[in-house]
């Protein structure tokens, strides 16, 4: 018997170059290698249409997002207002196929679709009201802070409410037991995220300097950021690069003035690949302690040391391939010890083996056929 599958995406998930939609994708590819039939309806808010999706999807939908004031509600949150376009709604109940749901963001119309005892899954990218919570803690934008601020107040509440026997599938263990305990939905699982690496590519030897990357646009990032310039490369004086999408000139400023530091702004693909691979640490503490960190995921799969805090890897199952540090100093201390330290055959097994325990697309994707049907 076939096997058909509405997936909802919040946004178009090709190019896979951002974390948002890495998983997305590879979970598109991987269900559709195991002969899944995917009805795919994703947000076109810039992106534009994505022909490589017609190769894993028997039908790809596109919607417009409400943007601005039309996605305002009182009582809604504004990700999730802003996606209930009536399309989606009239598409899906065209049939009863099973509809998994990417993010709170594609909720909208949960309801309704329960109504009808229709089987529909959530996929949680994030504890989102906790993730706008410390958004709104890293924000410096007055009129972002406020926003922030507002979502996760809604998204709170919104997330309370959401139906007891939802089934519910997180991306990390801490995200898990969090919607089992904090809100009582006892349906949660627990499923790795979808990832473009089948081999390890970590480089032996010795590289050339330690390395933060990651989208600097976002207030989360720029915070990590400022926070190794200022407490721990203050510290560990070794050559330190941070490289990402869109840096502020108030980051910008702040590389400049010290004269360990570079900035290289908006990477390409092979750039980004290739100071990953020429680092000799990888850097990535996180404020963040809900989702799952895919730049670090990468750094895992193509380079040298890892160093981050708790926050970064507690309930991601890759504490034992990660230097943790407590505090800045703890860091620094770590980055001095590692700097000349070459990376070689002991670490790299120790990766393949935990890596590949956790990360595994093919046994993932037919986990998550077991869960639906």
């Amino acid at each position: 018997m076939e096997k058909y599958l509405h997936i909802i995406c919040h946004d178009v998930p090709w190019p896979a170059d951002y974390g948002g939609v890495v998983d997305l994708f590879f979970k598109i590819k991987a269900l559709h290698e195991e002969g899944v039939k995917i009805k795919l309806h994703c947000f076109d808010y810039g992106r534009g249409k994505a022909d490589e999706l017609n190769k894993y999807c028997e039908a790809v939908y596109y919607y417009e997002r409400a943007r601005g004031w039309k996605g305002v509600s009182l009582s809604v949150p504004y990700i999730v207002k802003s996606r209930a376009n009536p399309l989606l709604l009239e598409n899906l109940l065209k049939d009863e196929h099973p509809v998994l749901m990417e993010g709170i963001h594609c909720t909208a119309f949960l309801k309704p679709l329960h109504e009808r005892n229709r089987k529909v899954f959530l996929r949680l990218h994030n504890v989102e009201f906790l993730y706008y919570s410390q958004l709104f803690q890293s924000e410096k934008n007055l009129f972002k802070k406020l926003y922030f601020l507002n979502e996760s107040m809604f998204l709170r509440q919104y997330e309370k409410k959401l139906p007891e026997n939802l089934p519910v599938i997180a991306v990390s263990n801490n995200d898990a037991v969090f919607y089992k305990e904090e809100l009582d939905k006892s349906l949660t699982t627990y499923l790795p995220v979808f990832i473009p690496y089948t081999q390890l590519n970590c480089p032996e030897g010795i590289g050339r300097y330690c390395l933060y990357h990651g989208n600097l646009s976002v207030a989360e990032n720029e915070k990590a950021a400022m926070w190794l310039l200022n407490k721990v490369f203050s510290l560990a004086k070794v050559r330190f690069i941070i490289a990402g999408k869109e840096p502020s000139k108030r980051l910008t400023r702040k590389v400049q003035r010290n004269k360990n530091a570079i900035m290289i702004s908006n990477p390409s693909n092979d750039e980004l690949n290739d100071l990953i691979a020429k680092a000799q640490i990888h850097v990535l503490p996180s404020f963040n302690k809900t989702g799952i960190k895919l730049k670090l995921i990468n750094a895992l799969y193509n380079g040298r040391h890892c160093v981050v805090n708790h926050d970064a890897v507690e309930g991601s199952g890759l504490e034992d391939a990660c230097h943790i540090g407590t505090t800045s100093q703890a860091i620094a201390s770590i980055i001095t010890q590692l700097y000349h330290h070459p990376f070689g055959e002991e670490e790299i097994g120790l990766r393949k083996k935990l890596l590949g325990q956790i990360f595994n697309n093919t046994e993932n994707a037919r986990q998550l056929i077991q869960l639906i049907w």
